[in-house]
């Protein structure tokens, strides 16, 4: 059964860990994952720090890091091409093998947080396993298996992120003004607002991304979702 799994694994065993240390408030995200036999991993990233000069040094001083690119900047934004030492190409090699697929991979505060894509749940323990062999500390936060979640045209939902998104929209969360506020839907779920919180924001994060993704998708847009604001304004 295919398996959606949510981990974090610490910087300093996978990538950019200097770079991280250099700039606290940095934070990375991957554009697009390209593993063809380890030659190409990870080429594009979103970096956000206020300081683009600073971003470049940290970057050319990392050693996880061999040649980089600065291919566009946006205010605190800048859309960056690497090309990595052979450090990080184990993890991704580890995924690899069980024909797994890092669907997102955010650095930040030291931490990478990646959510990976499994053909099937055995594979989870399998590569979990190879990452205790090679001594890297992967924590699994989340596993989703495929048949506990809602999918309408291509958008894949969790059945708790369906559930809640559809509840809030019938019950006027989305109105203006609201007819129901965040406190109120939680006790009609009987969960903390937290974790309510919690399920609408991956929700739409969900949502926004795919939608995002199609519109990019066109022949005359092949840039990544977080630049579509900059384009279109």
């Amino acid at each position: 059964m295919s398996t959606i799994v949510e981990a974090h694994v610490p910087a300093e065993q996978f990538a950019l860990s200097e770079t991280l240390q250099a700039l606290p408030d940095a934070e990375f995200r991957m554009v697009r994952l390209v593993a063809h036999g380890g030659d190409s991993v990870m080429p594009f990233l979103w970096a956000q720090t206020a300081d683009d000069e600073e971003l470049t040094a940290a970057l050319d001083e990392d050693p996880t890091v061999g040649d980089v690119d600065v291919l566009a900047e946006f205010e605190d934004e800048s859309l960056v091409q690497v090309d990595w030492q052979a450090r990080i190409r184990v993890l991704v090699s580890i995924v690899s093998e069980e024909d797994a697929t890092i669907l997102d991979a955010h650095a930040r505060e030291g931490t990478w947080r990646l959510q990976i894509f499994f053909p099937d749940h055995d594979s989870v323990s399998t590569v979990y396993d190879f990452c205790e062999e090679y001594g890297i500390d992967v924590t699994l936060e989340r596993i989703c298996d495929m048949s506990d979640s809602y999918q309408q045209d291509g958008i894949r939902l969790t059945e708790e992120q369906y559930q809640a998104i559809s509840h809030a929209y019938e019950a006027g969360y989305y109105d203006v003004p609201r007819r129901i506020n965040q406190e109120e839907l939680a006790e009609s779920f009987d969960v903390s607002h937290q974790a309510l919180s919690e399920r609408l924001r991956r929700g739409h994060q969900t949502v926004i991304a795919n939608m995002l993704y199609r519109k990019l998708q066109r022949p005359d847009r092949a840039v990544a979702p977080r630049m579509s604001h900059k384009m279109d304004s």
